[in-house]
């Protein structure tokens, strides 16, 4: 049975815990500790494993990352290295060959890497069993950081609910880690419990690291307010668009300052309204600074590129450009890790499609620029409500972010659409 999944999903806890279940003998081992400069070594290891297993039989035998040895053959040179590779991988694929049902042996391995293991592995009779282990949900989010805080004392304030509702995205490592963050942090406080609030503010470490004590002038205060504003009142304004949870001016690693948006629910399948509303959101910040000041600066690199990201995204990988049409012109992207490959050799579309691509990625983000400026100008009197707001207290939640500005939360995409004028 191969587990698949992004790193910190728990597949080797899942391993671990379908040993303790059956209880039966467990050998566990990572797939790099077979693998040695002199070759052979590998392979006799894995027949000491498989000996071993079938002497305490019924066992369970796990094998952690096995992508370190199970990768596709014949496509490196012949080296010492990729020998012993190759070596290992034979003889843990003999040795599976030798399963009957007398044996009473289960094989478990995990991956984040399935694309590239040899297809010899993945043949019937061998890991042709498969289970995802996926990202939690809402819900998994909440149970997981139920078992985390069992012996961490929380204020009365504190809610798993929300706060699962906040962390979409991370695994159950990240969640343990939040949770610890916040424990050391209400320690450094020296608070008896800990609070909503450390969790909220572990969680902005995490994100973008500590804060940075930075002494800001007046100006660049100012400044970074109506740049997290921008995208703040965008997040109230755009149909489609998360809710906003919380905006800061408190400099934190590379950011001067950070707006939240949550999304009610998590996600899997994201119409283009809703890319188009994201990218007018990142856009907030350089909008609102050309609205009030006529001028640009550095603070919008980030937002730059991640809208174009995005943008090139909806062009190459998604077909929502009706110039370019339904035509996958990305190179690979690994949804367990991901990140995206680069093509093998020369890109697969001529320059003329290349300079389409470019051209609609341009259009895309000068749309959305243009109609988050409009947006911006149309609101600004809510605009300057919550800079002042942001000035005065620096980090303002949900509610006094509504309170500031006397706006609702974005309509959704099924409601009637926002109609601006120009």
């Amino acid at each position: 049975m191969l587990l698949i999944g992004s790193p910190g999903t728990g597949k080797t806890l899942l391993a671990r815990a379908v040993a303790g279940e059956a209880g039966v003998p467990f050998f566990s081992m990572s797939a790099s500790e077979f693998v040695e400069m002199i070759v052979g070594v590998g392979a006799a290891r894995v027949r000491d494993l498989f000996k071993q297993a079938r002497e305490n039989a019924p066992a369970i035998i796990f094998i952690d990352e096995i992508d370190a040895i199970g990768r596709a053959r014949g496509q490196m040179a012949i080296s010492g290295g990729s020998s012993e590779q190759e070596q290992t991988l034979q003889q843990i694929l003999t040795e599976m060959d030798g399963f009957t049902g007398r044996e009473g042996i289960i094989l478990l391995a995990a991956t984040n890497q399935p694309d590239v293991l040899d297809r010899a592995l993945l043949r019937p009779g061998r890991f042709d069993r498969r289970v995802v282990v996926n990202l939690p949900d809402k819900v998994g989010r909440k149970a997981i950081l139920g078992v985390h805080v069992r012996k961490v004392p929380l204020a009365p304030d504190v809610s798993l609910e929300e706060l699962a509702q906040t962390t979409p995205g991370f695994s159950g490592a990240d969640l343990k880690n939040l949770v610890n963050e916040a424990a050391l942090l209400a320690a450094r406080r020296e608070e008896d419990a800990v609070t909503q609030k450390d969790f909220l503010d572990s969680l902005e470490k995490i994100v973008l690291g500590p804060e940075r004590p930075l002494l800001l002038g007046p100006d660049d205060r100012e400044r970074i307010a109506y740049h997290e504003s921008g995208h703040a009142i965008l997040g109230l304004v755009v149909a489609g668009a998360d809710p906003v949870h919380r905006v800061t001016i408190v400099p934190r690693g590379q950011a001067l300052g950070v707006t939240y948006q949550r999304p009610q629910t998590d996600r899997y399948n994201y119409p283009e309204a809703y890319l188009r509303a994201r990218i007018i959101g990142m856009l907030g910040g350089r909008a609102a600074e050309e609205v009030v000041y006529g001028t640009k600066t550095t603070g919008a690199e980030n937002d730059i590129e991640q809208a174009t990201n995005m943008a090139r995204n909806m062009v190459t990988r998604w077909g929502m450009s009706d110039a370019v049409g339904m035509v996958q012109l990305a190179p690979p992207h690994n949804a367990y890790l991901g990140t995206s490959g680069s093509f093998a050799g020369d890109k697969p579309f001529s320059e003329q499609t290349a300079s389409l691509i470019d051209s609609e990625v341009q259009r895309i983000i000068n749309e959305c620029h243009e109609q988050a400026k409009r947006l911006l100008l149309q609101h600004r009197a809510s605009l300057d409500a919550l800079v002042r707001a942001l000035l005065e207290r620096e980090t303002l939640s949900e509610q006094e972010i509504l309170d500031a500005t006397g706006l609702p939360q974005a309509p959704d995409l099924h409601s009637r659409p926002l109609h601006v004028q120009p």
